[in-house]
């Protein structure tokens, strides 16, 4: 017998509607989940939009069959009930299954790594409450024809509603309850909008009462204990954790530095050294860009950074250059507000709020010095890492110009490193990189019409800091002129995410090395005491 609350197929396209919504609410909360962790990579998406087809399909198979079988509406909303549970415990439980996998998977997995700790997050995660979700369709099918006459009319408004609650599911995470409260309040939001549909479906029907009351009070402890959970739970010395449209930011601070981190487990994209000294990272080996520029030549050098950041290298400079003028672009407006707050950009310096390549093609300017430091989290944008993109770099370089590049990901041959000297070899004449000591960090120096060397040389004999010259020196030492080969990137064809993934892949296998030698000796106990 039909409920009465359903009798006219509204509280039906709702319940569509709402589950649209909130299944790509959940694929989109998902992939700010796994991102500090895992990084937003097309390889990360991939997996996200593979597994929850893989869950909805089987929703699908499974949903069908239910309603044939037993066409009772108390049994779709319950499992709504249960989903909007499940969801609503995903901020509280979630990042200790994704460091919980990933850590297994060290000990369980030599290659790909990441990839098969992405895949077994999501099957733990998500794949059951959107197998759930996946049962609304064909089980609303079921209650809302009456006769093969309207069945296409009734189906198509089915899916129309299932379509438009999807349009807004993927809105407003994206642009409203991610950047304003952050990813776990938006799967408690759309939990809480689940539980209150089964909720106003059963309590108009004096049923289940019971366990709306247990689902509620769930809901309010994961409230509780899941809206303000930080992503780097272990840590204590974080000074801001937050999120934007386009990345997870954490600012650690310590005795000696701020730090800005867009993932927990990997990389550092941006610091302030407090003693106002060198950091010690590639910031250190990019200076040497305006001695190859002619710093001590010339009366100005313009400097355009493309990846602001948090200002380090403008910052750094700065202090031992009184003659450079900079220009950043920096398509995370949060970021730019964290580098006034926590890192102390002047606001002289100029910061535009833009993609970085679409920012070359808008302007006329040229400059002296463009650096390329774009990475969105661990990863690089492709836009930014191809033959056309460097053109554009080469282009809005003057005569004597330099582009200086920072290549995170250091591996051996083959790796994303030599597809981006390839690259850029294939539109400067003259292309020199340097190891950064002590990190996976690569440096990338590249001009038109040689002599780089020559000129850093001589402009690093006018230094009158011995710490700076010092450091000319050491560089020198390093540089090494690239011998060009042929693996070009073009705007067709960027395999970055792949190449990147691999040599995460790669670092990781070399840092775990240790660890999994001493679990294959001493077992568990010896790992616990290496780690103490």
């Amino acid at each position: 017998m039909q409920k009465s609350i359903l009798k006219n197929k509204v509280y039906l396209y709702l319940t569509e509607f709402f589950a649209g919504m909130s299944v790509m609410a959940v694929e989109l909360g998902a992939s700010r989940l796994l991102a500090p962790y895992f990084s937003s990579s097309q390889i990360v998406w991939t997996i996200i939009i593979g597994t929850i087809m893989i869950a909805m399909a089987l929703g699908n198979i499974y949903g069908g069959r239910a309603a044939d079988k037993n066409p009772d509406p108390d049994r779709l909303y319950i499992r709504v009930l249960i989903s909007a549970v499940w969801l609503a415990a995903i901020p509280v439980l979630g990042k200790y299954i994704i460091v919980g996998i990933s850590a297994v998977m060290i000990f369980a997995v030599n290659t790909n790594l990441l990839i098969w700790a992405a895949f077994a997050a999501c099957m733990i995660i998500f794949v059951f409450p959107l197998f759930l979700l996946g049962t609304v369709t064909p089980s609303l099918v079921k209650y809302t024809v009456d006769s093969l006459d309207k069945s296409g009319r009734t189906v198509g408004l089915l899916n129309a509603s299932n379509t438009v609650g999807s349009i807004i599911g993927t809105f407003v995470p994206t642009f409203v309850t991610i950047p304003s409260v952050g990813t776990s309040a938006t799967f408690l939001i759309f939990a809480g909008i689940l539980l209150l549909l089964a909720a106003v479906y059963f309590l108009s029907e004096k049923k289940k009462l019971l366990q709306i009351a247990a689902a509620v009070v769930v809901m309010i402890l994961c409230c509780v204990f899941g809206a303000k959970s930080s992503f780097a739970f272990w840590q204590d010395d974080i000074e801001y954790e937050g999120e934007s449209v386009y990345n997870y930011l954490q600012v650690t601070e310590d005795d000696d530095a701020v730090i800005l981190s867009t993932n927990v487990l990997f990389g550092v994209q941006s610091m302030l050294e407090k003693s106002g000294g060198l950091t010690g990272m590639y910031y250190d080996y990019a200076m040497a860009a305006p001695y190859m520029a002619g710093v001590y030549e010339k009366d100005s050098l313009d400097v355009l950074i493309l990846g602001m950041g948090t200002g380090t290298y403008a910052t750094q400079c700065s202090r031992y250059f009184d003659n450079l003028t900079f220009e950043g672009v920096e398509i995370d407006e949060k970021i730019i507000g964290l580098s006034r707050s926590y890192f102390q950009l002047p606001e002289s310096v100029e910061v535009t709020l833009y993609d970085g390549r679409a920012f070359l093609n808008a302007t006329d300017k040229s400059y002296d010095i463009i650096m390329v430091d774009a990475y969105q989290d661990i990863t690089i944008p492709f836009q930014m890492s191809t033959v056309e993109f460097f053109t554009l770099v080469k282009n809005h370089l003057r005569d004597g110009g330099v582009m200086v590049m920072n290549m995170n990901m250091r591996t051996g041959g083959g790796g994303i490193n030599d597809y981006l000297s390839d690259t850029v070899s294939a539109v400067f004449d003259e292309v020199y990189t340097a190891d950064v000591g002590n990190t996976t960090n690569v440096e990338l120096f590249a001009a038109c019409g040689g002599g780089l060397l020559e000129k850093m040389s001589e402009n690093a004999a006018m230094e009158q800091n011995e710490q700076l010259s010092a450091l000319m020196g050491r560089i020198s030492e390093r540089l090494e002129k690239y011998s060009a080969g042929e693996k070009i990137m073009t705007d067709n064809r960027a395999p970055v995410e792949l190449l990147g993934m691999r040599a995460i892949d790669a670092m990781i296998a070399d840092e775990v090395g240790y660890y999994k030698s001493i679990f294959k000796n001493y077992g568990f106990k010896g790992l616990i005491d290496a780690v103490r």
